[in-house]
């Protein structure tokens, strides 16, 4: 997968694996960032993609930041293929004060996803189980 590193952006990191086990791998912010409470801040990583044909790339919210109170919104995001620009990380704090991510805190984790092709028909739907409702449709 092609990985370009901006110039203006700092020192940053590659997405890499934590460890051999891991399913993702960890974006680094480029560039310190201050996260307030409820506001959403876009933390730069630095980087630019080009994932394969047929593929996309997921970023989903490292856990060990949500245990601090620091969430990810738009959680899973998308990078498609043909997007061309910075990938940016977008945080927020749920505590009270500030939280400080500094240049190379691990901020997101990343997975390359197979495409698949769909084509949607309009059509009759025939339930495949007694389960309606939608939310919260099989209890607390």
């Amino acid at each position: 997968m092609r990985v370009e590193v901006l110039a203006d952006a700092g020192r940053p990191r590659l997405p890499a694996r934590a460890t051999a086990g891991s399913a993702c791998f960890d974006l680094s912010a480029a560039a310190p960032a201050l996260l307030r409470r409820g506001e959403v801040t876009l933390v730069r990583t630095g980087l630019r993609v080009r994932c394969p044909p047929g593929t996309f790339l997921e970023v989903r919210p490292r856990s060990g930041l949500s245990s601090r109170g620091v969430l990810m919104v738009n959680a899973p995001g998308t990078i498609d293929r043909d997007y061309s620009g910075e990938v940016f990380v977008p945080l927020t704090f749920l505590f009270s004060g500030r939280y400080r991510i500094a240049a190379g805190d691990r901020i997101a984790q990343a997975r390359l996803v197979a495409e698949t092709s769909t084509v949607f028909r309009r059509g009759r739907v025939a339930p495949v189980a007694s389960r309606r409702g939608g939310f919260g449709s099989t209890g607390r």
